[in-house]
């Protein structure tokens, strides 16, 4: 995923505004990245990629790059959601 790509797309956060906010602010809490832009805060699907963007950047690993496409993360988004829809996942479970 590049770093302009959609991590939420409730509310359209990229990948770069969230890795800037969390490099700006150093959240404590995975959770608090939730104040930028209300990342997370909509259907919940970015909630483990938020959280693993958090790890690596307080952990000081490097985010430049991962191995998912955009394509494919939003692929898996609509999976999620039909999943949701026909009572086969229960939501924030990935």
């Amino acid at each position: 995923m590049k770093l302009d790509d959609k991590v939420c797309y409730c509310f359209h956060v990229s990948k770069r505004k969230i890795v800037n906010f969390i490099r700006r602010e150093r959240p404590k809490r995975a959770s608090q990245v939730s104040e930028c832009f209300g990342a997370g805060t909509g259907c919940g699907w970015c909630i483990p990629f938020l959280t693993q963007l958090h790890q690596e950047i307080v952990g000081d690993d490097a985010v430049e790059s991962d191995d998912i496409s955009a394509a494919d993360y939003e692929a898996m988004r609509k999976q999620y959601h039909q999943d949701l829809a026909s009572g086969d996942r229960d939501r924030h479970r990935y």
